[in-house]
């Protein structure tokens, strides 16, 4: 019975340490991930996150079929600023998350947590980097 008690308390150490790993930031709504390239951003879900080149700082210019294939990263209601994580507003009036003032989109080609298909593609979009 002791044995049990032990190695159910190490797993729930290790399990929380494995946690401890990945940041958080914005309330949760962005995290960090190591990946091949170094320390990358992510949503909540893991998801990789992308910048493009053609946005001004504070403002998205991705809207129409740019936004359906690079779905922006909304923010919650109420989400508040957090550090290098800033709100932008869009044209519709939701709120996207911005890194450094550059907003941060998802890509709909990407299929599971951690994938980086979008990272230089149109030689304008890359891989968010924190």
């Amino acid at each position: 019975m002791l044995t049990r008690s032990l190695l159910a308390a190490a797993a729930a150490l290790a399990f929380t340490s494995a946690m401890a790993l990945a940041e958080d930031y914005a309330g949760g709504a962005i995290k960090t991930m190591d990946s091949a390239d170094g320390e990358i951003l992510t949503d909540a879900n893991g998801m990789t996150l992308y910048t493009f080149d053609k946005d001004e700082a504070n403002m998205s210019t991705c809207y129409n079929e740019c936004a359906i294939n690079w779905p922006p990263l909304i923010a919650a209601s109420g989400a508040a600023a957090d550090g290098e994580f800033s709100l932008v507003e869009r044209q519709d009036g939701s709120m996207q998350w911005a890194h450094e003032g550059k907003p941060l989109y998802l890509w709909k080609n990407d299929q599971k947590p951690g994938d980086t298909t979008g990272d230089g593609v149109g030689g304008a979009w890359h891989v968010a980097k924190d």
